[in-house]
């Protein structure tokens, strides 16, 4: 599906509405609104929902300043209120091919990965991420909070990546030796998400990650019964093992050391996964990275699915 790619340039005056059209060569349920401007990425400001006729305005952009109207069923017309000089740049609408096989469940799909012990020994602190997949549409917001707390922290957000069909998303956050006792929580907003409430994934406090890996205390001495003692450590109160040592220590001996390599197995595969995370976090955002320069490219060469209208 594609939107015509007519430029069309626009010169209005401070304080003036400016509009331009969006033609389609087929319906779409969704149309989007991105702004450009020299030196930095595209920007989407909305998409307009075709189907119940409302735009949805992205984080920190206000609802007054934008209007979209349907003229027809492939016409669409994007306004700009109240003018400013800071509403120069180039504005595309876009849209994605509709004929899609979707799951009936395109909610976002959490996949969680704590801080590894070796972040946290060398920078004093630990970053947890939260990727998150399978999602459509590909409008998302992710934010992070202290658990019961109501104030945003500040995170890190990587581009929404297009998988074949759906969309997927990284978002991570460092948390400070300050905060090390506290869990936090990764707070997903989607028009998808099951029963229309946001998700909540709560990630466990830096403090119980290192605990769960590195033991804190020496298991406690256990004493011999008292058939085990001789009948010298039981007048001196020693507590000597020799007699039971005696009869007993092939199967003392093996007892031990397989506990022993037990537990060195558990605390090494532990130590394995969070590193396995830390190197998938690098991988992500290398991805992440190369995602970010093919827009780019591609908004630069104009080839991508758009119509647009410039504002000087």
């Amino acid at each position: 599906m594609q939107v015509s790619s007519n430029l069309v340039l626009i010169t209005s005056r401070t304080g003036e509405t400016a509009s331009f059209t969006c033609d389609l060569t087929q319906g779409a349920t969704y149309i989007h609104l991105y702004k450009y401007e020299e030196g930095t990425a595209p920007r989407r400001l909305l998409y307009y929902d075709s189907y119940n006729s409302k735009p949805v305005f992205e984080s920190g952009i206000s609802g007054g300043k934008y209007h979209v109207y349907k003229s027809t069923e492939r016409r669409y017309t994007f306004a700009i209120l109240n003018l400013k000089e800071s509403d120069s740049g180039i504005y595309y609408c876009a849209i994605w091919d509709e004929h899609r096989n979707l799951a009936a469940d395109t909610s976002p799909k959490p996949i969680t990965f704590l801080p590894s012990i070796a972040e946290i020994n060398h920078d004093n602190a630990g970053t947890y991420l939260c990727l998150l997949e399978k999602f459509f549409p590909d409008v998302i917001t992710v934010s992070w909070k202290a658990k019961n707390g109501n104030k945003v922290l500040p995170s890190q957000q990587g581009n929404t990546m297009k998988t074949k069909d759906t969309y997927m998303k990284l978002s991570w956050l460092t948390v400070t030796e300050n905060s090390m006792d506290k869990q936090h929580v990764c707070v997903v907003k989607h028009t998808k998400n099951i029963g229309g409430i946001d998700q909540e994934i709560i990630f466990p406090s830096i403090k119980e990650v290192v605990a769960a890996v590195v033991p804190t205390t020496e298991p406690p001495a256990t004493e011999p019964p008292d058939d085990c003692l001789t009948d010298e450590s039981k007048a001196t109160g020693t507590g000597s093992k020799k007699a039971c040592l005696k009869d007993k220590s092939v199967t003392a001996d093996t007892n031990s050391t397989k506990s022993c390599l037990e537990g060195e197995s558990s605390t090494l595969e532990l130590q394995l996964m969070n590193t396995s995370a830390y190197y998938t976090y690098l991988l992500l955002l290398l991805i992440s990275a190369v995602y970010f320069v093919i827009i780019t490219s591609c908004v630069f060469r104009r080839t991508g699915i758009c119509c647009d209208g410039k504002i000087s």
